[in-house]
């Protein structure tokens, strides 16, 4: 899904370009691009979210927002490795 993001933003960036005035073309940029393209992500990450709510409610996580299967070594660092 970050290539066609990315190819997206090429697009309306050149689209934008284009534009006459300065005005136009940031705000070509800002309802063609950036506004759809922060509510694409807002949905396709609320999978994501849920599961790491989920994860933070559940007892005996040592540290609230891992996720499922990962141990927390205490650095900083989440391996799967179980360390």
């Amino acid at each position: 899904m970050w290539i066609v993001a990315i190819a997206w933003i090429y697009v309306v960036v050149l689209m934008a370009a284009t534009e006459p005035t300065a005005v136009g073309g940031v705000m070509t940029f800002l309802f063609y691009c950036a506004l759809p393209l922060s509510i694409l992500f807002y949905i396709t990450g609320a999978r994501r979210r849920r599961l790491r709510r989920q994860t933070a409610q559940r007892p005996g996580d040592r540290k609230a927002g891992n996720a499922p299967g990962r141990e927390w070594d205490g650095d900083g660092a989440a391996d799967g490795d179980g360390d």
